[in-house]
């Protein structure tokens, strides 16, 4: 035995801090479906319905719309008249719900797509209007699959087609809060208590709205309680217009109201309107 030599002396193992899981804009929808409709009435309702209606009936032909989730702004598109209306989304419990309004609405020539806005499997020019309403684009977290997405839409539409999107409006100023009530009421044929507590968070380096949901549905040891939390990315009017420039359209509306006044950045609505070049 050599006791004039030290044995190695090994550093302890260390654990790698955990990463932070990946947040992605479609997380919390599956489990939003459920409640999706029943809040939009009391908050959203059918205030912009009508407009994507007008716009869909002076243009005619083939219509997308981008996160089409339980069919609330679809099967209205398609009662106009419109060639065909296809929805596309990623979320599969939205969709179930959607086609249960299509299957009710009896209506033809409408089509619910399972799929992702990053990647559109449709071919080029196969649509004359493709829609984004409430607030769909700004889902897309990362800048690249922002651009992509609109290169693919540019591709889905001929010259002349037309691309009109809604954007959350003043998501910079939204102000944090913790566990606030924002909604009470009942739902269902039971008229079951249902009540939303919401927090907002914010992370300004990286241009993210948290918008943690917490719905109780009935009272005391039976309630129960479902938590989600939904991320949208800022987005400016100004912003989106260059980058539908970029994208190869030429942006004709820059609106602030769903009767189409003109667009400030006071204004409640925001919603651009663009053309294929």
């Amino acid at each position: 035995m050599d006791v004039g030599r030290r044995p190695a002396v090994r550093p302890k193992a260390t654990r790698a801090p955990a990463r932070e899981p990946r947040v992605e804009g479609h997380h919390g929808w599956d489990d939003y479906a459920p409640f999706y409709d029943w809040e939009n009435a009391r908050t959203f309702g059918r205030r912009d319905v009508a407009f994507w209606q007008r716009l869909v009936t002076a243009r005619g032909g083939r219509v997308l719309e981008l996160g089409c989730g339980t069919g609330r702004v679809t099967v209205p598109l398609a009662r106009t008249g419109a060639a065909e209306v296809v929805g596309i989304d990623r979320s599969g419990p939205m969709l179930s719900r959607g086609k249960t309004r299509l299957r009710r609405a009896r209506l033809p020539k409408v089509a619910l797509v399972r799929g992702d806005i990053r990647h559109l499997p449709f071919a080029r020019g196969s649509f004359g209007t493709v829609l984004a309403p409430y607030g769909v684009l700004q889902s897309l977290l990362r800048e690249k699959d922002l651009v992509d997405t609109l290169k693919a839409v540019a591709d889905l539409l001929p010259r002349g087609g037309v691309f009109g999107l809604e954007l959350v409006a003043d998501l910079p100023d939204w102000r944090e809060y913790q566990k606030r009530v924002s909604l009470k009421g009942r739902r269902g044929r039971a008229g079951t208590p249902i009540t939303l507590l919401e927090s907002v968070r914010q992370d300004a380096k990286r241009g993210l709205t948290f918008f943690d949901q917490e719905f109780i549905e009935g009272r005391g040891r039976q309630a129960t309680r479902k938590q989600f939390t939904l991320t949208f990315r800022t987005v400016s009017v100004p912003q989106m217009a260059a980058r539908l420039e970029k994208a190869g359209f030429e942006v004709t509306a820059m609106l602030g109201d769903y009767r189409g006044g003109p667009w400030d950045s006071r204004a409640e609505v925001w919603i651009l309107l663009a053309s294929r070049r």
